[in-house]
């Protein structure tokens, strides 16, 4: 069961990450429609763009930042067979992190509040690094 809601997890994410090009793109067109950028500028500087824009897109750019080691770890735990309820709750637990940094992030991006966050979800990757290299020791009998 510990393996299916990892990967539960890792869907979420990927949903999100999906979702927030949704949003990227929808806020793009809008600023073309509106007249608020110039096409041929933005297309080689991403600043060209109002800031709603950019919040999006820097946004899906820290996607593949911490939760590119929370996929790897994921992919570790299952492949190794070393899944455990408290290594799915670490997981679940960071995705929501993830949502709730994306949130901050796409309105209000008040950096205090998204640093906090992007903290407590680092924390969260910590542990998942922590519980398998413990649970690879022990396999290895490391540990005795």
């Amino acid at each position: 069961m510990a393996a299916e809601i990892i990967v539960g997890a890792q869907l979420a994410h990927i949903l999100l990450v999906l979702a927030l090009f949704v949003v990227m793109a929808r806020r793009k067109f809008a600023a073309v429609a509106a007249g608020q950028v110039d096409r041929k500028k933005a297309a080689l500087d991403k600043n060209q763009w109002p800031e709603e824009v950019q919040k999006a897109t820097n946004c899906i750019a820290n996607q593949f930042e911490v939760p590119v080691l929370f996929h790897v770890l994921a992919l570790m735990a299952q492949v190794q067979a070393m899944t455990s309820l408290w290594l799915a709750g670490l997981a679940v637990f960071f995705v929501l992190t993830r949502y709730a940094h994306a949130y901050v992030h796409t309105t209000s991006n008040y950096v205090p509040h998204r640093f906090r966050i992007f903290l407590v979800g680092v924390l969260a990757v910590l542990a998942m690094t922590l519980t398998l290299m413990v649970m690879w020791g022990l396999r290895l009998g490391l540990a005795a």
